[in-house]
């Protein structure tokens, strides 16, 4: 399955209007950080490594919807850090629902029990839980014990009240084609969860463990083992059936990452949330400014081995809806 329909309508529509505008660039997802803190410490992350007067700050509401109305996405990814720390997270997640924003709102789950009760169920709104394996495989992603259990009930709970509950896993070399296969089972088949978004861990500099990151060739052979015997067709993915092509090999594509700017803290981040060359102070500037040419594989050393979403999602999204083939073929498998 692929993206909601709802939302595929709507980036459709949207993406339809900057064609007519003959707009080269613009985003289609914002990846919004109001926050750096959080309550874990993934030996694959590393957000908590900056400054501790950083990670003390948060992001104002008035801040946050001005930087989506400036980009004009019409989804907004809230990350972090651990975006449930923020103090005022219910309210910004509402104020983008009434804009009729698509919002992920990517969560460790632990924080869920106690904020839940501020949230209100909408099909524009998903808690998207970060799940990178099965119990053991989970807990050791996240440097703590009993983070897998806990999250798994706090799904459940979210799904009881009525909650669109998304998932989002990365995999690393340490990962193995049966283990990748077991947790989407897990989470499409035991879990039940909406959709699913898998992620090839990629080299994030800040990130405490710089040995298990995937490169291009093990991210090909790993997906295209976990998706044989048609098992990719039975689970639910938020992802264009191209992203999934691109992952196993199937196609190739360049990077597009001014589709998926990052807006933190510090500004809007060149050229993608992964690498630091700088912050730009306006979406704007970050396209008219930024020497897109210079990154992406066979551009930028650094670029060398990332498969990232939010550099190749929106290619393959762009590539779907500029193909009538590949149109229909979204919504034959969504």
């Amino acid at each position: 399955m692929g993206i909601p329909v709802r939302q595929a309508v709507r980036v459709g529509a949207y993406l339809l209007k900057q064609k007519l505008a003959r707009r080269e660039k613009f985003a289609l997802t914002l990846e919004l950080e109001p926050l750096f803190a959080c309550n874990l410490a993934c030996a694959g992350c590393g957000k908590i490594q900056h400054p501790a007067n950083v990670l003390k700050q948060r992001m104002p509401v008035e801040q946050a919807l001005a930087a989506v109305e400036e980009c004009g996405a019409p989804v907004v990814s809230i990350a972090g850090g651990e975006p449930l720390m923020h103090p005022q997270i219910e309210v910004l997640v509402d104020e983008l629902v009434k804009r009729k924003k698509f919002v992920y709102l990517c969560t460790n789950a632990l924080l869920m029990p106690r904020k839940i009760d501020k949230f209100t169920p909408s099909p524009y709104f998903s808690f998207a839980v970060h799940i990178d394996g099965l119990e053991e495989r989970h807990d050791a992603s996240v440097c703590k014990e009993g983070v897998f259990a806990q999250a798994v009930d706090n799904v459940k709970d979210a799904q009881r009240r009525g909650f669109r509950i998304t998932t989002n896993s990365t995999f690393f070399t340490t990962d193995t084609p049966q283990s990748v296969i077991e947790v989407l089972d897990f989470l499409n088949n035991d879990l039940k969860v909406d959709q699913m978004m898998l992620s090839p861990a990629y080299a994030y500099d800040k990130a405490p463990d710089q040995e298990h990151f995937l490169g291009v060739s093990e991210t090909r052979e790993l997906f295209k083992k976990v998706f044989a015997d048609g098992r990719r067709k039975k689970w639910r993915f938020n992802h264009s059936p191209l992203f999934l092509d691109f992952l196993e090999g199937k196609v190739d594509f360049s990077c597009t990452a001014w589709a998926i700017p990052s807006y933190s803290l510090y500004g809007w981040q060149r050229p993608c949330y992964l690498m630091n060359d700088g912050y730009a102070q306006s979406y704007r500037e970050l396209l008219e400014d930024t020497d897109w040419s210079a990154y992406g594989r066979g551009n930028d050393p650094r670029c060398a081995n990332c498969m990232a979403h939010c550099g190749y999602e929106p290619t393959s999204v762009l590539a779907t809806m500029g193909s009538l083939k590949e149109s229909l073929r979204a919504v034959r498998e969504g």
